[in-house]
C-alpha cells in the first residue's frame, strides 16, 4: 500500500480534510444563498453513508489525513451523520473530528455526535441580536442557535468555537458586544473576512470589513496582543483579549492570505475533490467509485487532483473569476 500522502507542486501536504455531507440547509442568509434557497443536488448525484465513509477511510489509512471536518449546507440535516461520525472515529489511526453547523438541530443530537466520537464544533453566529439574526438569515432561529451551543458545551464538543461573519450595515457595529457574549459564556469566537463565494456572486471588496476594520472595532472595547502560541497551518490569526487567557481569532482570507501554509482539501457532497476553496476545477471519485475501482485506485486519482492546485486563491488578481459553486455546494 503506497504511503504517499497528498502532496502538490509548492511542496503543501493536505492533512485537514473538509467533507460536505449536503449542500442543503435550513437557513438563508444572505451572503450564501438567495431567500428563495437553490436548486439542491439530487438525491442519487449525492454520496451514501457508505460511500463518504469509504472515501473518509481511504483519506486516512492512505494519504495521511488527520483531521476530518463535516460541513454542508447544514451538515446537521443529513439523516446519517451520526452513524458517519462514529464510523470515521473508528479508524485507526483515529482522526480529530468536527462540525461546522449553524447549530440548529444540534440541542437535541449534541450528546449523540459526542457519544459517536466528534470532538468538537464550530457554530457559524453573526449576530446576538434577534432581529438582526432574522435580517441576515432570514429565519427567527436565534433561540436555537443560542441552545444549541449550551448543548455542544454541556455534552463535551469543546473548545466551542463560534463564527462570525460582520456585514457593512447590518452588524458591523457589533463585534465587541459579539466578543464579550462569547467570552462570558465560554466560546471561542472567530472573525472571517466575507469571501466571494455567495450565490448570487453580490460579493465586492468595497463592501466587505476587512481584518484591519475588525482590530479598529474590537480596540474600542478590548487590549489586543498576539498569542504567543505558533499559527502553523491553521487559518485563523490568534489575539489574547485583555492579556488572556481568552482568545479572539481572525481569518483575514481576503487581506492577509495564508495560502502558502493551507493543508486542507475539501470532498463534495457530490463526490468531487476540491484543492482549494476558490478552485474552478474539481476532480471526480464518486463516478470511478461506482465504476468500482480499487481503494488505492481512489487513492492515486485523489493524489493526482492535489497536483493542479495553484499557489495562492488569487483573489487580487485581475482575472479571478468567482467559483461557480457557492459556498454551500462547497462545503466550508
Amino acid at each position: 500500500m503506497s504511503t504517499i500522502g497528498l502532496v502538490d507542486r509548492y511542496d503543501r501536504v493536505a492533512t485537514d480534510l473538509r467533507v460536505s455531507l449536503t449542500d442543503r440547509c435550513n437557513l438563508r442568509c444572505s451572503y450564501c444563498m438567495p431567500a428563495e434557497g437553490l436548486d439542491w443536488l439530487p438525491g442519487d448525484e449525492v454520496l451514501t453513508d457508505g460511500e463518504v465513509v469509504r472515501l473518509i477511510e481511504i483519506a486516512v489509512t492512505r494519504l495521511g489525513v488527520r483531521e476530518v471536518r463535516f460541513t454542508g449546507g447544514e451538515p446537521l440535516v443529513r439523516r446519517g451523520i451520526v452513524d458517519i461520525v462514529r464510523r470515521t472515529a473508528a479508524l485507526s489511526p483515529r482522526p480529530d473530528t468536527s462540525i461546522t453547523t449553524n447549530a440548529l438541530g444540534l440541542e437535541r443530537t449534541a450528546v449523540a455526535l459526542a457519544e459517536a466520537g466528534l470532538d468538537r464544533v464550530n457554530v457559524s453566529l453573526d449576530t446576538v441580536r434577534r432581529d438582526d439574526f432574522h435580517t441576515i438569515t432570514r429565519r427567527d432561529r436565534l433561540h436555537d442557535v443560542v441552545a444549541g451551543l449550551e448543548a455542544a458545551a454541556a455534552a463535551g464538543l469543546g473548545p466551542v468555537k463560534v463564527n462570525a461573519v460582520l456585514l457593512r450595515g447590518v452588524n458591523d457595529d457589533q463585534g465587541p458586544e459579539l466578543l464579550r457574549w462569547c467570552i462570558d459564556r465560554g466560546y471561542q469566537l472567530r472573525f472571517i473576512e466575507q469571501m466571494p463565494l455567495d450565490a448570487q456572486h453580490g460579493w465586492s471588496r468595497e463592501k466587505m470589513i476587512t481584518a484591519e476594520e475588525i482590530f479598529e472595532s474590537l480596540a474600542t472595547t478590548f487590549d489586543l496582543s498576539p498569542a504567543e502560541e505558533p499559527r502553523g497551518s491553521a487559518p485563523a490569526e490568534l489575539f489574547l483579549v485583555d492579556g488572556g487567557p481568552a482568545t479572539v481569532g481572525v481569518i483575514a482570507s481576503v487581506t492577509r492570505p495564508f495560502c502558502g501554509d493551507c493543508d486542507r482539501v475539501r470532498l463534495t457532497a457530490d463526490g468531487q475533490v476540491r484543492n482549494c476553496l476558490f478552485a474552478r476545477e474539481e476532480s471526480d471519485l464518486r463516478t470511478a467509485l461506482r465504476d468500482g475501482a480499487t481503494d488505492e485506485e481512489l487513492a492515486d486519482r485523489w493524489r493526482v487532483a492535489m497536483l493542479g492546485k495553484r499557489p495562492g486563491h488569487g483573489i487580487d488578481d485581475p482575472s479571478f473569476l468567482q467559483p461557480s459553486r457557492p459556498m454551500s455546494a462547497i462545503g466550508g
